[in-house]
Order: C-alpha cells, then sequence, then structure tokens
C-alpha cells in the first residue's frame, strides 16, 4: 500500500483560520479546542470530501471532480462525531452539502454567537473591546519576551500556560473579533482597514505557530487596533 502524504501545513493553516475553531457543520459548531481540555490539544479532524481511494464515502462522486484529494478544497473540518457521521451516511452528506457547509461556516458562526452588523462604530467597537482587554491582560502576564511572568524555559509552567492561553483564549477571541470587524468594515477609515489588516496577518502567525505548529516570525499584534473604532 502506498504510503500517504502528510497534508501540507498551508492546507492545515488554511482550513483552521477557514473554521475559526469550530466544526464546520453547521448545526454542530462545536469548539474544536474544547474547554475540557484546557485548550492545550484540539479535536478537530481533517476530513477528506473526496477520498483517497475508489471505496471510500463519496467515492461515486470522484468522476465528476479533478480536485487533489489532500488540497484545501477538498477537506473539510469537523469534530469526530461530525466526522463519523458524515462518512458513515455519505449519500445524506453527498459532496455539495459539505461545499456548502465551508461557504456558509462563518455566516452561520457569526449568527450562532451573535456576530453582526452594527449601526454605529461606538456599538461595533462595545462589541469587541471585552475581548481586546482580556487578551492584553494575559499577554502582559504571560507573552514571550513582554509578559512580567514570562520564563525562558520551554518546560517551565508559566510557558505551558502561555501556550494554552493562546489556544483557549487567545485565538478564539480574535477570530470572533475578526468576524465582527470583516462584517462591519462599512464603518472603518481607511487607516483603520490598514489596521485591520495588520491584525488579520498577527492572527495568522499566531494560528501558524500554535495550531499548525509551523515556524516563523508573525509579526506583533498592531496597536492601532487599542484604538480602532474609537
Amino acid at each position: 500500500m502506498t504510503k500517504r502524504k502528510a497534508i501540507p501545513a498551508a492546507v492545515k493553516l488554511r482550513l483552521f483560520a477557514d473554521s475559526v475553531g469550530y466544526c464546520q457543520k453547521p448545526d454542530c459548531l462545536t469548539p474544536l479546542y474544547p474547554a475540557e481540555l484546557g485548550g492545550e490539544k484540539h479535536i478537530a479532524e481533517m476530513a477528506h470530501i473526496i477520498p483517497h481511494g475508489d471505496a471510500g464515502p463519496r467515492h461515486d462522486e470522484k468522476n465528476n471532480t479533478s480536485v487533489d484529494s489532500d488540497s484545501f478544497e477538498n477537506l473539510i473540518l469537523l469534530c469526530p462525531k461530525c466526522h463519523t457521521i458524515i462518512d458513515k451516511e455519505p449519500e445524506t452528506f453527498p459532496r455539495p452539502i459539505l461545499l456548502e457547509w465551508k461557504r456558509e461556516h462563518l455566516a452561520k458562526l457569526s449568527a450562532n454567537q451573535g456576530i453582526k452588523p452594527y449601526d454605529t462604530r461606538e456599538e461595533l467597537r462595545e462589541a469587541f473591546a471585552a475581548r481586546l482587554a482580556e487578551n492584553k491582560a494575559i499577554w502582559k502576564r504571560l507573552a514571550p519576551i513582554d509578559g512580567s511572568e514570562f520564563e525562558y524555559n520551554p518546560e517551565s509552567e508559566m510557558a505551558k500556560l502561555w501556550e494554552q492561553r493562546v489556544k483557549s483564549v487567545i485565538l478564539p477571541n480574535h477570530y470572533q473579533t475578526q468576524a465582527l470587524i470583516e462584517i462591519n468594515l462599512n464603518h472603518a477609515t481607511e487607516i483603520e482597514r490598514e489596521v485591520f489588516a495588520e491584525f488579520k496577518e498577527h492572527v495568522r502567525g499566531l494560528t501558524e505557530r500554535h495550531v499548525c505548529h509551523v515556524a516563523g516570525q508573525a509579526i506583533r499584534f498592531p496597536k492601532g487596533m487599542e484604538e480602532i473604532f474609537r
């Protein structure tokens, strides 16, 4: 049997970023970094929409597409329960439905979490200010170099706590803030749009490092986010 190649890190990053940390089955939306695991581990599974071989779920749809099996377009991020469900019932969950889940994921998640358009800049700012404040408090205490309690020893309890807080608190807050601003960009000035673009790169960098385990230099949190939409 030919050994499968590992799914590329760039594809994993895009999948996690696209899911913003939640199962992409619209009637599930389970957090993929559950609180009971302390944010240290995720339960996400990368499910193939069209299988590698000719006998897997939805294999009969393989002739209708030339997509690479391990490409972003052919993968969806699910919790283990939903992954089992779609593979046990491929007739109920054909390729078009799974692709629709991916397309509509952010809209479904936003509605589920109360992420919506706001009439004023003040209302928008209030909607995400608490998330920014919580992240700032964690950063000031635990962040590498900057944090008051940071230790260079990667095996120290504080280093482990930092890693856990990034996954369980900072990134979920960032994802929700990003979703809020995305659907309210009509309120942003040109300068605020530039700050937001920097913020998205910051979030992408954190996701690469802490979710996909891709080494690299992430850009720092843009200071302008502390004043955006004030």
